[in-house]
């Protein structure tokens, strides 16, 4: 249950009464209404502008609608008290039995609470990771996985359709560079001395891959010309490439639902049907570039290119769509991709990208609009850096790639739970530092292990309880019948107000594709909790567990119990397996 919108929908029942007897015009924008925690708690439990909104289509001043409002929510059995503030907002204030029925719902629902059914009958394609299968996934590329894995969770979460997608850039130079490169490795495991030039790719991990295909195919390509090994070396390089990153997203918590391949979309003449559609609609024209300003991109030729009318749909300049040497540029590929997405269902698309791409956005949520005729919407998140350190000492190698630390490297030295939570704890347009040290630290200043303690605090508190009052007056049936008016301490209350506002973060979370919203909300809920389990320590009347009274142990066992559900509720949308004890 959201409280919030509950709320919402009284406040909007009121209305109606009120519209009806005070003949106000028909058509209200009763949709722009909201009910939401106050900016200061001091002021109650909900606010709402409903009479701000109102005022000017009802031809009345804010505070003539607020003040009759106020006075009919204040009748209503849920509300503690309604005032009215400045020109007419309201804050509402709810009875303390309504926070502290909210404690047996959350036990009700289990680790289902906080599910929405908001984006019911939505189909959203995440499109992330996405790396060329040029080598392995590194530090980077982790945090795009972890906030598009967690971001399809939160969407899941709140009711929508989700289809978690990979995007193998198998096609043009980049793939052809692999094969050159893997084919010096092929001769390498044939016992030739070989040096790599600059431009190939020099890791070590594709000595695995020649080896594999010296073993299936001997000397075979040795002699052959570079056109008839080409394409053997490629196809096996992407094969073994996307084997080992499949393995490290898995390793991850990452499990794909499809991997599209762009070389796929090219051989089944997808770009031809694009570049007709948007010849049909006299959306490209051929014509010349002026020479950018800055960095010249890779794109820009100065010649007669056929090019994309972008400036109609927002770009700064027409884009080009062919290669001087007549093959599809990467936005034409690019262009089909995303059509090939809305032709399968889902006109709702989330890229995640690395920060890299930034200048890359404009033009492709201008193709998008343009080739699905607007039912196509594009959202763009863009990745900042990782900065990896191990002490305040900056770590930018690996052993096996050579240039830059992988995926495997850091799952190895932390593993994924903790990869996971900290890779979400800043929003994905900011720079994140990340310290194999300090995130290993048990401390406050670790929000995982302080989120993770909050979790296995709350267990061992009920397994004692257990072992007083017997283990099935804990187990959640029993505890969701409990009688909860024995919790009326302030911060008790506190805590149920916080853990009754998760259905609403998963909401406004996934509203604004922002799985960050989670790890900050547990934040603040292990606080909350473990400042409570501190009170009891200094005043012994609000300890968890009082053997002389059994009801408020039980009461608090139920809010124990209700803190550890939503904190595992959680974890599960960031993909953070919740532990029960946490040993050093």
């Amino acid at each position: 249950m959201n409280i919030f919108n509950w709320m919402k929908d009284e406040i909007k029942a009121v209305l109606e009464t009120m519209a009806g007897s005070e003949g106000w015009p028909e058509g209200l924008p009763f949709d722009r209404i909201t009910a939401e925690p106050p900016r200061d708690a001091s002021h109650g439990d909900i606010a709402t502008n409903a009479a701000m909104v109102l005022a000017k289509p009802v031809g009345a001043k804010p505070r003539a609608i607020a003040e009759p409002l106020a006075e009919a929510l204040n009748r209503l059995d849920a509300v503690d008290s309604v005032e009215v503030a400045g020109p007419g907002f309201i804050n509402i204030r709810l009875s303390p039995s309504v926070w502290q029925a909210q404690v047996g719902r959350m036990l009700e629902a289990g680790t289902a609470y906080g599910a929405s059914a908001m984006g019911a009958g939505r189909k959203v394609n995440v499109e992330y990771v996405s790396a060329n299968p040029t080598g392995p996934l590194h530090a980077a590329h982790a945090r795009g996985a972890v906030f598009g894995d967690a971001l399809a969770a939160l969407l899941e979460k709140a009711g929508f359709e989700v289809a978690r997608e990979y995007y193998i850039n198998d096609a043009g130079a980049q793939v052809d560079t692999l094969a050159r490169s893997t084919y010096l490795r092929y001769r390498e495991a044939l016992g030739e001395t070989v040096t790599i030039p600059d431009g190939h790719y020099p890791g070590e991990y594709l000595k695995d891959v020649g080896r594999a295909i010296a073993e299936q195919d001997g000397d075979k390509w040795l002699s052959e010309p570079e056109e008839a090994w080409l394409e053997p070396m490629r196809s096996v390089a992407i094969k073994l490439m996307m084997a080992d990153i499949e393995k490290d997203l898995i390793a991850l918590g990452i499990r794909m639902d499809r991997f599209s391949s762009e070389r796929a979309l090219v051989e089944d003449r997808a770009v031809d049907r694009v570049l007709a559609k948007l010849e049909a609609d006299g959306l490209v024209y051929t014509g010349v570039l002026e020479p950018p300003k800055g960095k010249t991109p890779d794109d820009w030729e100065p010649r007669p290119q056929l090019l994309f009318k972008a400036t109609q749909f927002g770009d700064d300049v027409d884009r080009p769509l062919k290669k001087s040497d007549g093959s599809w540029t990467y936005f034409s590929n690019d262009i089909a991709y995303h059509l090939d997405k809305l032709e399968r269902g889902f006109p709702e698309m989330i890229d995640v990208w690395g920060a890299d791409h930034g200048g890359y956005v404009k033009r492709m949520k201008a193709a998008v609009t343009a080739i699905t005729g607007g039912a196509g919407d594009l959202d763009v998140k863009l990745c900042q850096l990782v900065h990896l350190f191990d002490g305040g000492k900056p770590v930018r190698m690996s052993k096996r790639a050579g240039t830059f630390v992988t995926l495997a490297d850091v799952l190895e030295a932390v593993g994924p739970d903790v990869l996971r939570f900290i890779m979400l704890t800043r929003r994905n347009d900011q720079t994140l530092e990340f310290d194999y040290q300090k995130v290993s630290e048990q401390s406050r200043d670790n929000p995982v292990f302080y989120v993770q303690y909050a979790h296995a605090r709350a267990c061992s508190v009920i397994r004692n309880a257990g072992e007083a009052f017997g283990a099935d007056a804990v187990l959640d049936p029993a505890l969701s019948k409990a009688s909860m008016g024995s919790l009326t301490d302030p911060d008790e209350i506190g805590l149920i107000k916080l853990l009754a506002g998760w259905p609403r973060i998963v909401e406004s979370a996934a509203e604004a594709h922002e799985p960050h919203r989670v790890a900050f909300y547990l934040g603040d809920v292990a606080a909350a909790f473990h400042g409570l389990w501190n009170k009891g320590r200094e005043d012994a009347r609000l300890r968890f567990i009082l053997e002389d009274d059994r009801e408020t142990t039980l009461a608090r066992m139920a809010l124990v119990r209700a803190t550890a559900t939503v904190v595992a509720s959680g974890l599960g949308v960031m993909g953070v397996t919740p532990v029960e004890e946490l040993r050093e």
